[in-house]
């Protein structure tokens, strides 16, 4: 059991990564990675709602009829989002006026509905709490190394500190959204590199045994 609930965690950072590999959540990703404190900002807020309405989704799902799951898993949703919303607001309120509507957007990602209706709905609370968790640190992590490359790139600077010498000149570019795209694109060509190589290491492997 152990294995498996490792196995359910590990998938969410690299083989089934949310944005890397399924490309989910795209639109807040091109939007907010103008800074890696705003990608871990929104990677935390969707990780906490992810795993909030996973695990009463998971804990109520045998009540729940076929028919009316889809509003049932958006009611829920959106609950988690508003107070999460809720105590941005209040605490990181500057966080909170950059991410501005994603914040409430968080109800339609596709990574929070899909996980709901292909995995919380089907299986026990130990095994949606994994699986949540792992989709939300690989979306968090996708998130903030987008942000990273991108702030790096356009101002010599990672999470506001200066990385970059005084002469550093900056690529303006990435901060607007075709930097978003080239960066994005830079990152999936490599994830597939990565997993194509994975996947060769692995079938060599079964061969030697």
């Amino acid at each position: 059991m152990k294995m498996s609930l490792r196995k359910e965690f590990k998938k969410g950072i690299f083989r089934e990564n949310p944005l890397f590999r399924l490309l989910l959540g795209m639109c807040p990703t091109l939007a907010v990675t103008t800074q890696a404190i705003n990608g871990l900002a929104m990677g935390l807020a969707t990780t906490a709602v992810l795993i909030g309405s996973s695990l009463i989704i998971s804990i109520i799902r045998k009540a729940i009829p076929e028919k009316v799951r889809i509003p049932v898993f958006i009611v829920i949703i959106a609950s988690f989002v508003t107070i999460i919303k809720l105590l941005m607001a209040g605490y990181f309120y500057q966080l909170y006026k950059v991410l501005g509507l994603f914040v409430p957007l968080i109800v339609v990602n596709c990574i929070i509905l899909g996980r709901a209706e292909a995995f919380a709905f089907r299986t026990g609370p130990i095994y949606s709490l994994f699986d949540s968790l792992g989709m939300g640190c690989g979306f968090t992590l996708s998130l903030v190394v987008l942000g990273s490359i991108r702030e790096l790139l356009a101002s010599g600077t990672i999470f506001g500190l200066p990385v970059a010498g005084p002469g550093y000149q900056p690529f303006l570019i990435m901060i607007l959204p075709p930097g978003a795209f080239i960066a994005l694109g830079l990152l999936l060509g490599l994830m597939n590199k990565l997993g194509k190589v994975e996947a060769t290491s692995g079938h060599c492997h079964q061969r030697g045994r």
